[in-house]
């Protein structure tokens, strides 16, 4: 089996299982609780904190556990929102092909009576700080612009993005599921106010994620009943699966540019060998994108019909977000780079991971381009 789903979740590190086992067996009380036993669990939940803190070059104080990235996007963009609106600012930035926990989360707030501008990403997902300050207005209280793709793999300029609106009263909120643990990341350097992320997408255990808030900003729970999380977020902390996050995290950010040497040399053989299929496209920045990721739309056939093809021969890969799989509508994020519907229809997601060889590309690339020939030969009947 060769496994080039890595977007959609990440098999967990051993060192991540080993750092959970003692939270599940030995140490199992409630970190909330005020004897020995509950304390043991809580400082180990602190020291889990600062060391995911250090890793995104944030302050312990500014890290809220959640259960992953939906949800502390869903709170990043509705408690800046909200505290926007308190002063009167209603007016929100994003971009056309976030994620849908932001999307769905932005379309809420537009019934409660805030404008949103959806930047165009153009035809390789690329935009630029010109086009945000372009956009800003005296009531913008939010942009909040991912960090990478998560169906196409373009990276977007942050870090400008970021110094661009130093000293404006907006905050800026990114998306790093896709690049946390895979990615260079600062958030103070590169002037981000909130990040989120998802331990599942970097060999950490599913269900566990962070929201990084600066210190001054207010956050507004979406889940409330306790005073956990300094009363930001509800609920007994997931310790186990915070500090295998923790670990996984450490590991990745040790060994990000080892990775990335390793990872970006095997997709560029494999976008390569995917280039010589007649009528293909990649989608995405060529080389502004994840060095995992690898998407292709190919004309003449179904997304659905080259998986299953694929799958047959031991190939796990995708269409697109596995959060919209089962969905009959084109990708939103293939549609907003400018592909028809029938080029949408027939994309195909690979990413990635480290257990993947040069052997293992070149099968993909001969089983690919057999199984786009067979569909298509099938469809001229």
């Amino acid at each position: 089996m060769i496994y080039a789903d890595n977007a959609a979740t990440t098999r967990m590190s051993k060192e991540a299982i080993e750092a959970m086992l003692p939270f599940m067996d030995k140490i199992y009380g409630n970190p909330s609780s005020p004897y020995s036993f509950g304390q043991e669990a809580k400082r180990a939940l602190e020291d889990a904190r600062s060391r995911i803190a250090f890793c995104i070059g944030a302050e312990a104080k500014e890290i809220t556990f959640t259960s992953g990235g939906s949800e502390s996007c869903n709170q990043a963009i509705l408690s800046a929102a909200r505290y926007g609106a308190l002063k009167g600012k209603k007016h929100i930035i994003t971009t056309a092909f976030e994620h849908h926990c932001v999307l769905n989360t932005l379309a809420r707030l537009k019934k409660e009576g805030f404008e949103v501008t959806y930047l165009d990403v153009h035809n390789t997902g690329l935009i630029t700080p010109g086009q945000v300050l372009e956009a800003l207005r005296e009531d913008t209280c939010l942009v909040t612009i991912m960090y990478a793709n998560n169906e196409i793999g373009t990276i977007e300029p942050i870090s400008e993005i970021g110094a661009a609106l130093e000293g404006r009263d907006v905050i800026f909120h990114t998306d790093a599921v896709q690049a946390a643990g895979h990615l260079n990341i600062d958030v103070k350097k590169e002037k981000i106010d909130m990040l989120s992320l998802s331990a599942h997408k970097f060999r950490g255990p599913k269900g566990t994620g962070i929201l990084y808030a600066r210190r001054d900003i207010p956050l507004e729970p979406v889940i409330t009943g306790g005073s956990q999380e300094r009363g930001k977020r509800a609920g007994t902390e997931n310790v186990a699966g915070i500090c295998g996050m923790a670990r996984a995290l450490e590991i990745s950010v040790s060994g990000i540019d080892a990775e990335a040497l390793y990872l970006t040399a095997l997709r560029d053989r494999l976008i390569a060998g995917l280039d010589k299929i007649p009528a293909s496209m990649l989608n995405g920045d060529r080389f502004l994108r994840l060095p995992s990721n690898a998407n292709f739309s190919f004309e003449g056939i179904r997304g659905e019909s080259l998986l299953m093809l694929l799958d047959s021969k031991g190939i796990l890969a995708s269409a697109g977000s596995a959060c919209t799989s089962g969905s009959l509508e084109p990708s939103h994020v293939l549609l907003a780079i400018g592909r028809s519907r029938e080029a949408a229809s027939g994309s195909l997601r690979l990413t990635l991971g480290e257990d993947i060889t040069e052997d293992d590309i070149d099968y993909v690339i001969s089983a690919v381009t057999d199984s786009v020939s067979y569909l298509r030969n099938m469809t001229l009947g």
